[in-house]
This record gives C-alpha cells, structure tokens and sequence, in this order.
C-alpha cells in the first residue's frame, strides 16, 4: 500500500511545483526531515486506513502502528547519518535500500506488537501521532534552522526558498 501512494509524492514533484498545500504532506526539498514524510505520511494513511478494516484491539492497534512509524523514521536517520558520516557522502541506491529496510522494520515491530495486548493507552498513542503530524505540516513552513532541516541542495529549509541562513 505505501509503495502504491509513491506515485502522488513524485506527481506532487512533477506536476504541482510548489503547492503548499500539498508541501505539507509531501517532501518538498531534499533534507533529511523531508524525507522523512516519504515514510511518515503513507504509514499514517495505512494506519488510518486499517482502524476502517482491522478488528483488532483500536488501542493496541494504535499504539503498534505509532511505534512502526517511530521505528521507520529513526531507522532511516540514524541509518543515513552514521553511513554517510562514516563514506563521506551519500549514495542514492543505499538511500533507497535503507528506506525500504526501515519500512519493513517498522511493520516487523508492528506485527510484533499487535500480538501484545498489554500496555495500550489510545490517548498517549493519539497524542503522539497528532504532535508527529503537526510537527512534519509546521517544519514544512517554520523549520529550525539546523542541518536536519537544510535542503544540501539549494541551501534553503523548508517550502519557502527564499530563507537561506
């Protein structure tokens, strides 16, 4: 399912330019915290998606799936800083790879989780989805201006190009 909503992101790229709307749901430079709504936004939709067609415990369910996209996104970052601080720079195949790695992570830690019915708090669940998805719409637009956030192209951070440094 994740990799049939890929198609959206690259039309966003292709098609849209710069919306900012859709810049809010899609990467719209190539920083690292960007590429991180590559995984972060279609693991949401699945999730919200599955609460429609899963009759598994809703808190349990919740809080699996928060902790597959939480191990999704910290794989990829910890993954690409320690690999490209270690060559030097990046290579897109081991980009790609590791994505991939980190979205099968994610949903082994989920798989495994689901089956523990123990420990499941919706509220703390909701909470944290909420504050991860208003984190990734407001970075889009107000990002700190640290490396995570700066685009190693363009030297810009976020949607709006004309805030370098």
């Amino acid at each position: 399912m994740k990799s049939f909503l890929e198609p959206f992101y690259i039309l966003r790229i292709n098609g849209l330019g710069n919306n900012a709307f859709v810049g809010a749901f899609s990467a719209v430079n190539e920083s690292t915290w960007e590429h991180l709504k590559l995984a972060f936004f279609p693991m949401l939709v699945t999730t919200i998606i599955g609460l429609f067609f899963t009759n598994i415990n809703i808190k349990c369910y919740l809080r699996s799936r928060l902790c597959a996209i939480i191990t999704a996104i910290t794989f990829i970052t910890i993954f690409f800083y320690t690999y490209t601080g270690i060559i030097g720079t990046n290579i897109a195949i081991i980009d790609i790879s590791s994505f991939v790695v980190a979205i099968l992570l994610g949903e082994s830690v989920f798989y495994k989780l689901i089956k523990n019915q123990k420990n499941c708090n919706i509220i703390f669940s909701n909470t944290i989805l909420v504050a991860l998805l208003l984190a990734f719409i407001m970075f889009t637009y107000f990002p700190p201006k640290i490396q995570y956030f700066k685009d190693p192209i363009t030297d810009t951070y976020g949607i709006i190009r004309s805030n370098k440094h």
